[in-house]
């Protein structure tokens, strides 16, 4: 099955329901509220995989591949599709992916905002963590913002490669915030 558009996902009359569902995107682009949304319109369980990785002080918890393995052997979840090393077994186990394809001035727009406003509140993300300070997007080759830019077209690939890996797994392409509304109603 070839990457199909919102349309041609909404349009399918003989679709399984879907139960394993994995957000993929590159990092800013909504993945974690497109995931909560398409759990809450499914009845199914949201886990955020940020939570399960990052540990206090952004360390990687030790239980991390654990908790994915227990998680993702259940009958329904929806998750975002990130860290190589669980990206094979989460594919291997969804039913459908759910690309979220925004233009790269979009994801830069919104990861952008995020940070900003995530660290000028202090929000709390996982296990104790914050932002760092805003500086570091010029220093630290890994900060968020620089991250979302450097593997906007990584992400494109990976996305691409599941498709010629698993062809009879649906791939839906959302690329702005009605596909996704429409996705979500169509769910």
């Amino acid at each position: 099955m070839p990457i199909i558009d919102v349309d041609e996902f909404v349009s399918r009359t003989s679709r399984e329901p879907a139960r394993r569902v994995l957000v993929a995107g590159t990092s800013g682009s909504g993945k974690t509220t497109l995931a909560a949304r398409i759990g809450d319109a499914l009845g199914i369980e949201h886990v955020e995989i940020d939570a399960l990785f990052h540990g206090p002080n952004w360390t990687p918890r030790a239980t991390f591949l654990d908790d994915v393995e227990r998680f993702s052997a259940g009958a329904a979840w929806v998750t975002e599709w990130q860290y190589s090393q669980v990206r094979p077994l989460l594919a291997q186990r969804a039913d459908l992916i759910v690309w979220l394809d925004l233009p790269r001035h979009v994801v830069m727009r919104q990861v952008v905002a995020r940070t900003v406003r995530r660290r000028r509140h202090r929000e709390e993300l996982w296990n104790g963590n914050v932002e760092g300070p805003l500086h570091e997007v010029f220093t630290d080759p890994e900060h968020i913002v620089r991250w979302a830019w450097a593997t906007y077209d990584r992400n494109r690939s990976l996305v691409q490669e599941m498709a010629r890996a698993r062809p009879g797994l649906p791939i839906v392409r959302v690329q702005n915030r009605t596909d996704a509304a429409r996705l979500v109603d169509a769910l």
